[in-house]
């Protein structure tokens, strides 16, 4: 059981799912004519590296590289979806990378950051206070985007994909039959999620400020900045942590949070796009038996 829990994880794509495996990846995706492609690969060597061992900084460095792969996930869906050779590699796709960071953390970090500063500097609050109000503010901004976003049209279908996703890798955990019919039995819902990541790193952030004491605005901005490596690595452990005892009480009643988080960021599938989510997943499992380490 513990190989099904490290190993598997997805992530949807427009009009189609990623699974990531220890040694492959693979996509599928539905084509203009409606016919499942799939694209496989065998995954960087960082994957297989000692780094992988190493508690804490094993997080920080594959979430990197998994946003990179997230990334190039898109650009082969949208190549495969529009017939067109857009290619987002190297420099381009660092430089979006970045503008995506830059713009995640000035939103759901510095801005709270500074209104939870300015309510310590004019409401007279103590720093537990003032970091209480920065880490609402940060939740809200993260509910608030999510509920947002899933009203547009073509992210309500990635949150569908989203929860195929999550119904194949529940059924395949439970040894059940990959057929959409099966499978659409499952919960949309899954402990390791992204979604459960991000809530677990927003609600950490209160507790790790706080015990930095009062600092002048320039310096909590910037710690703000230099936390989110070592924020995001206890993220990962934890989430790792909670996804191995899930058969303990108190860890269901822990999670409860992150699984309801998830309503937002997950939608009800169809059967073809559960079709579409175990032809990624036995693709994956396939390239994974095929690579010879």
């Amino acid at each position: 059981m513990e190989d099904r829990i490290i190993t598997y994880g997805g992530q949807a794509v427009i009009e189609g799912v990623m699974m990531r495996g220890q040694k492959a990846f693979a996509i599928a995706m539905r084509a203009p004519d409606g016919k499942i492609v799939v694209h496989k690969e065998k995954l960087d060597a960082i994957y297989q590296s000692r780094i992988t061992k190493i508690p804490f900084v094993r997080g920080v460095i594959l979430l990197w590289d998994s946003l990179g792969l997230g990334m190039r996930a898109l650009t082969i869906a949208a190549n495969t979806q529009t017939g067109e050779d857009v290619k987002l590699e190297g420099p381009a796709l660092y430089l979006t990378l970045g503008f995506a960071l830059v713009f995640g953390i000035g939103l759901f970090f510095l801005l709270p950051a500074g209104l939870g500063g300015l309510a310590e500097k004019y409401l007279a609050l103590n720093v537990w206070w003032s970091n209480v109000i920065e880490g609402i503010v940060r939740l809200v901004l993260l509910i608030g985007y999510l509920w947002a976003i899933s009203f547009m049209p073509d992210v309500k279908r990635l949150f569908m994909y989203h929860g195929a996703e999550h119904k194949t890798i529940n059924a395949f955990e439970a040894g059940a039959e990959l057929t959409p019919e099966s499978v659409a039995k499952f919960s949309r819902e899954h402990p390791r999620c992204g979604t459960a990541f991000l809530l677990t790193l927003v609600l950490l952030s209160i507790v790790v400020f706080a015990l930095l004491g009062p600092l002048p605005i320039f310096w909590r901005l910037v710690t703000r900045i230099l936390f989110i490596p070592i924020l995001a690595g206890i993220a990962i452990e934890y989430i790792r942590w909670t996804a191995n005892h899930l058969n303990n009480p108190i860890v269901r009643l822990l999670i409860k949070p992150n699984l309801a988080l998830q309503s937002l960021t997950t939608r009800e599938p169809d059967l073809s796009m559960l079709e579409v989510a175990i032809n990624s997943f036995q693709t994956m499992r396939q390239a994974e038996q095929e690579i010879v380490l």
